[in-house]
């Protein structure tokens, strides 16, 4: 397999930058719904951590996005569709920058901010100093955003399975290694 992407399929840069995004946003979204009810503070670092993880993933993505080019969509997917995936993708990658840029700021616009480090390997420096109503707005948008991001997640996947199961073309097999294209419908 190709490090960049054909016309049909994705390089495998690219399916390593998304399946590992993927993981790690399923992980960071688990530990994060859960975090409070643990309430240890390993726990907490490590979500912040996985966060962190995630917005340097997708500033990795983003830049070899711009690099190389992207697999044509199906010649059978209408424009509409066409339209309707580009802002949905855009959408995700909105998400995945404001989740962790937001619990960044509510992480250090807190009252006595916490020393942000990634995986307690080096220090993080704070976004801003402490402000009660950035972090309280940091802190709305990061739980609302995960609803909206997560609601965009489902969609995703099950846009992809669509195109698989139904429209059978190759856009669920030219991200998925190990899967294969199923044969056109009779």
């Amino acid at each position: 397999m190709s490090l960049k992407n054909t016309t049909q399929d994705w390089g495998s840069l690219a399916r390593f930058l998304h399946w590992s995004s993927a993981l790690l946003i399923i992980a960071t979204a688990i530990i994060g719904l859960t975090m409070e009810d643990i309430d240890v503070p390993t726990v907490y670092k490590l979500h912040k951590s996985l966060g962190l993880t995630v917005l340097l993933l997708v500033a990795v993505r983003m830049i070899w996005r711009l690099l190389d080019r992207r697999p044509a969509y199906p010649a059978s997917m209408p424009k509409a569709q066409r339209l309707l995936s580009d802002l949905a993708h855009l959408a995700l990658y909105v998400g995945m920058i404001a989740l962790p840029v937001s619990g960044w700021i509510m992480n250090s616009a807190g009252k006595r901010p916490l020393p942000l480090e990634w995986f307690g390997l080096f220090p993080v420096p704070p976004i801003s100093g402490p402000n009660p109503d950035l972090r309280h707005l940091a802190h709305e948008v990061h739980e609302v955003g995960f609803y909206i991001a997560a609601a965009l997640l489902a969609v995703h996947v099950l846009a992809a399975l669509k195109h698989h199961f139904v429209d059978r073309d190759h856009t669920l097999s030219g991200m998925t290694p190990g899967v294969s294209p199923l044969p056109p419908k009779e």
